[in-house]
């Protein structure tokens, strides 16, 4: 159920996320995800932006975690797929 930013208003957003039915934004375009309250995340353009309903879903869609807020995450996912390649 990923849904692009610039497909919402404002207040359905606001309600998505205050129901805890969208926990992650990503970038669209560069196949990341992160927390809502990233600083990196914050700054990209509203047309890039996606939330996702879980961490799952975003990585069945490809996307790959933030080096920022989910610094974690995103060590294990390159030693994974360093491993792959």
């Amino acid at each position: 159920m990923m849904i692009v930013h610039s497909d919402l208003e404002d207040i359905l957003l606001r309600r998505l996320i205050r129901q805890h039915q969208l926990v992650l934004g990503g970038n669209r375009k560069l196949k990341i995800y992160g927390s809502l309250t990233c600083t990196s995340g914050k700054r990209m353009k509203k047309e890039n932006r996606v939330f996702f309903a879980s961490e799952e879903e975003a990585l069945h869609l490809g996307y790959r975690p933030c080096g920022h807020c989910k610094k974690e995450d995103y060590k294990k996912y390159r030693q994974l797929h360093s491993t792959l390649v």
